[in-house]
């Protein structure tokens, strides 16, 4: 006869947008959960002129700023970034500096905080009046960071080099939200995913995450978290998936 396998533990929710659930459902699965993807949007990049002229303005500047590995993905797309020289690149975090260095930059910085004050504490940011600077990002998220570098006086060259595109919330994860028998969790990496899927989630259904564990990626997001209507915020090591479902603690009870 065969094992059935055994039931999951806990269930980690995840609020990224389709397709990049993978990490976090193995980081989840290290730690006998199980993944709830409750995408509210799909990552679309951007191909036109305007775009890439706003791209290439940005990289000008001689400093460019990344916001997530989507941005680094986008803007290759749109100009091979290994073309590009003198450039003193800048990454939110390991993995959009990771994904930088794979599309041939060299000598990327980025803070070991990974998010947006982690990002304004680096020393390449400071004492930036008068300077100009690129910000190869999207539209939404990391809403700080543009108000944050212009009041230190730099001009912001702003390139938005792939967008968020709304879908439906995915009918089986509203039931499976319904019908969990073991805790639930939710990686928290971006109070704006957060703030879309509570809008368009059914009443019952949003009342079962509020229930959740929320493992935010930081303090600003824990915050949110609260602000929303969260009791149980912890805040993780960091935003990486196994940061996140190391903060869970599910596994240890």
């Amino acid at each position: 006869m065969p094992v059935s396998a055994a039931p999951p533990r806990w269930y980690l929710v995840s609020l990224r947008p389709q397709g990049g659930h993978e990490a976090l459902r193995r980081a989840a699965a290290r730690r006998g959960g199980a993944l709830v993807a409750l995408s509210s949007c799909r990552l679309v990049f951007r191909d036109d002129d305007a775009s890439r002229q706003a791209l290439d303005m940005a990289l000008a500047s001689g400093l460019a700023v990344f916001t997530s590995p989507a941005a680094v993905h986008a803007a290759d797309a749109l100009r091979p970034l290994r073309e590009v020289a003198d450039v003193r690149w800048i990454a939110v975090g390991a993995g959009t500096a990771a994904a930088l260095r794979r599309a041939g930059a060299a000598d990327v910085a980025h803070p070991a905080r990974m998010d947006s004050e982690g990002l304004l504490a680096l020393p390449a940011l400071q004492r930036i009046a008068g300077t100009t600077i690129g910000l190869v990002t999207a539209p939404g998220g990391r809403g700080m960071l543009l108000p944050a570098l212009q009041a230190r006086g730099a001009r912001v060259l702003r390139a938005d080099v792939y967008a968020r595109e709304p879908v439906p919330l995915p009918v089986h994860a509203i039931a499976r939200l319904r019908t969990a028998d073991a805790p639930l969790a939710v990686a928290l990496s971006s109070g704006e995913a957060l703030s879309r899927v509570l809008a368009r989630l059914p009443a019952d259904a949003a009342m079962k995450l509020r229930g959740a564990r929320v493992l935010a990626a930081s303090e600003r997001l824990a915050t949110i978290a609260r602000e929303a209507g969260f009791d149980d915020v912890v805040i993780a090591a960091g935003p990486r998936p196994s940061q996140l479902a190391a903060a869970a603690g599910f596994d240890r009870d």
